[in-house]
């Protein structure tokens, strides 16, 4: 998949990933890649500060654990980010029927 075709989306794919659950960053790349079914493959270098952007932003919260001896930081959603979730989902479902319109020749009484 063209990383253009991601922009803008970044972040509603990363909350909607952590919806109902806790995971560190490298398991949250790989449950995009699989959700996606291999198209989203996403590098270290942006979802991490992505992460961190959304942490910022008291979308996501993060702590810290030991596992197997090393430190892991894990990410979960906070209330607002699950807010910020279903808005993403919103304008999504929104966008697409928008797009799907336009693309397969729906017509609509103006």
């Amino acid at each position: 998949m063209k990383a253009d075709a991601l922009r803008g989306h970044l972040d509603g794919l990363l909350l909607a990933t952590l919806d109902g659950r806790r995971l560190h960053g490298y398991a949250i790349i790989e449950a995009l890649q699989q959700r996606s079914g291999g198209a989203v493959s996403l590098p270290t270098g942006t979802v991490y500060p992505a992460l961190r952007r959304l942490e910022k932003a008291g979308y996501v919260r993060s702590e810290w654990s030991t596992v197997g001896g090393r430190q892991r930081r894990s990410y979960s959603l906070t209330p607002s980010g699950k807010s910020s979730l279903e808005n993403e989902r919103r304008e999504w479902r929104e966008f697409t029927a928008a797009i799907e319109g336009v693309l397969c020749g729906a017509t609509t009484a103006v």
